[in-house]
């Protein structure tokens, strides 16, 4: 079974206007794991799809998706796919991938139908494409990692770098996850803007009685967003996106728009927050 939901882009003064319901309704993914189904959420920020698959007994082919507007969702699009079930098969393009919890699948533009095997549990996000790369499996052990922050900012964590210029080329998708180390719970703080590019996260691995607490909105008109495990938000490129969770948790970042630069970002600084 598959369902499409249509987020629209919502501007800066809009969201300086909305209450609590009204920012869930515009930014808030919830509800993204269902047995038996593939949802998706067609955004208006750069055109990317945010979905979850979680195949029950029989594999789920993912297909014609008629928001884009083409025979099979990856004729004119690309495809990273996250498993955070048990080890379970992806095919595409004539390939079968295994893809073990932790583990992340490119799929590049003309790939055809996805199948999706039973047993994962498959967070998806996809970009507009305007040239074809091979489909890559990359494990955590080859992903690129980067360390930042420290325990006495309670930020001690590793990035992951999936699909990334220094792991593989992509056309505009950018993903890959962060988890945290001993006890820290903040996440990029000071925050950032990257006006170049959208973000879409995904909370995982909290505890289901824990929340994380997702900042978003302009610098000095900040707004946030209480989000349980496996939950998942959308960050316009105007929003600032930080957050600091009540327990440990992991999150994966997917990013799409004018470059694939990890590091092109304008730096908020403390003073300005408001």
């Amino acid at each position: 079974m598959l369902t499409t939901t249509t987020l629209h882009a919502v501007s800066q003064a809009e969201t300086r206007a909305m209450d609590t319901q009204a920012l869930r309704d515009s930014f808030h993914i919830g509800g993204l794991f269902a047995p038996g189904e593939a949802r998706l959420h067609y955004t208006h920020y750069d055109r990317m799809i945010v979905g979850g698959v979680v195949p029950d007994g029989a594999d789920i082919v993912l297909d014609e998706v008629r928001e884009c507007g083409t025979p099979s969702i990856l004729d004119r699009r690309e495809m990273g796919v996250l498993n955070i079930g048990e080890t379970a098969r992806v095919s595409a393009g004539g390939e079968t991938h295994e893809l073990a919890r932790g583990d992340v699948l490119y799929l590049g533009r003309g790939s055809g139908p996805v199948t999706f095997g039973t047993g994962g549990r498959f967070y998806l996000v996809s970009a507009p494409a305007h040239r074809s790369f091979p489909a890559k499996l990359i494990k955590i052990g080859e992903a690129g990692q980067v360390k930042m922050g420290a325990p006495e900012t309670a930020n001690d964590r590793t990035i992951y770098q999936f699909i990334h210029p220094d792991v593989m080329e992509s056309c505009q998708l950018v993903m890959g996850y962060t988890m945290f180390h001993g006890g820290s719970v903040w996440n990029t703080m000071p925050a950032h803007l990257h006006d170049r590019r959208m973000e879409a996260y995904l909370y995982f691995d909290l505890d289901p009685a824990n929340r994380i607490f997702h900042f978003m909105g302009e610098p000095q008109e900040t707004r946030h967003l209480v989000m349980q495990n496996e939950e998942a938000v959308v960050s316009p490129p105007w929003s600032i996106h930080c957050g600091c969770g009540t327990g440990s948790y992991t999150f994966c970042w997917a990013m799409a728009g004018d470059n694939v630069d990890y590091k092109d970002v304008e730096m908020v600084a403390m003073e300005d927050l408001r």
